[in-house]
C-alpha cells in the first residue's frame, strides 16, 4: 500500500492539480449539483468545483491526504474510502484527477463509478494513459538491471482510448468525449527526479534495501538524463488520458 506525504505532494509536485483547469472544463460543474471528487488529494480541485456552487464529496483512500485536505478547506465534506469499494447514492457527476492509473482492477472502479451515477449522470476523468512516463520507467528498469538487481512491473493502470473506452461501455457507461495527448512536466529542481521518484515511484524501486535504492536512483538518474534533462531542467514525459462518458 502506498503511504502519501502530502506536503512533499503540495511542495514539489502541485503541477498534479494545477494541470486540472482542461479537466475541469470538462466537468463544467453546475450550482447545485452533487459531484464526487475521486481521488481528490489534498483537495485543491475539489474545492474548485466548490466554488462553482456544486455540493461535493472529496474521497481518497490515503487518510494522509484526507487530513491535509480538511485542515486546509474545513468547510468541505471529506471521506477516506477506496475508489473500489466506495458506496454513494446516486451523484450527478463523478469527477477524477490524476488518480485512476494507481487503482487496480480497473474494472471494480468503473463498476463502483457507474453504479454511483444517476441515469445521465457523467463520469469525467484524467490519467496516466497509455506511455505515460515510459522513459522513467525505462531508466529505473535498466538501472536495475545494470545493478544486476531484478526487475519488477510497474504499478500503474496506463490504458489506451479504446481500452478504457470499452472498459467504460461494458459497465454502461457513454463515452462522449475521450483523447490521448502527450504532457511533458518540468520537475521542479536539479533533484527533481530524485523527488519524483520518492513521491511517485515506490513502485518501481520495490524489493531494495536503503542502498539498493540510493544506487538504482542514482544509475536511473545517469540513464535518463539522455532524454528526460532539457535546457537545464527535468521534464518528466507525461502521457494523459481525458474522458467523458455518461449513464445510460
Amino acid at each position: 500500500m502506498t503511504t502519501w506525504n502530502s506536503d512533499l505532494y503540495r511542495d514539489r509536485h502541485a503541477f498534479v492539480w494545477q494541470h486540472g483547469g482542461g479537466v475541469l472544463t470538462w466537468l463544467d460543474a453546475q450550482p447545485g449539483e452533487r459531484i464526487v471528487d475521486l481521488g481528490c488529494g489534498t483537495g485543491e480541485l475539489t474545492v474548485k468545483i466548490a466554488e462553482a456552487g456544486a455540493s461535493v464529496l472529496g474521497i481518497d483512500a490515503s487518510s494522509e491526504m484526507i487530513e491535509a485536505a480538511s485542515t486546509k478547506f474545513p468547510s468541505l465534506t471529506w471521506k477516506v474510502a477506496d475508489a473500489r469499494t466506495f458506496e454513494v447514492e446516486p451523484h450527478d457527476a463523478i469527477f477524477s484527477n490524476a488518480a485512476l492509473h494507481w487503482v487496480k482492477p480497473p474494472e471494480a472502479v468503473v463498476e463502483r463509478v457507474a453504479a454511483s451515477l444517476r441515469r445521465g449522470g457523467r463520469f469525467v476523468a484524467e490519467f496516466g494513459g497509455r506511455g505515460n512516463v515510459a522513459g522513467i520507467v525505462e531508466a529505473t528498469s535498466e538501472a536495475r538491471r545494470r545493478l544486476g538487481l531484478a526487475d519488477v512491473p510497474a504499478p500503474w493502470y496506463f490504458p489506451s482510448v479504446g481500452e478504457y473506452a470499452s472498459l467504460l461501455e461494458s459497465f454502461g457507461l457513454v463515452v462522449r468525449r475521450a483523447e490521448s495527448f502527450e504532457r511533458p512536466t518540468r520537475l521542479e529542481g536539479e533533484d527533481g527526479l530524485r523527488a519524483w521518484l520518492t513521491m511517485f515511484g515506490g513502485g518501481l524501486l520495490a524489493k531494495l534495501d536503503d542502498s539498493e535504492r540510493e544506487a538504482v536512483v542514482v544509475e536511473a538518474e545517469r540513464i535518463a538524463r539522455a532524454t528526460l534533462w532539457q535546457s537545464g531542467e527535468w521534464v518528466a514525459d507525461y502521457v494523459r488520458l481525458r474522458v467523458l462518458a455518461v449513464r445510460a
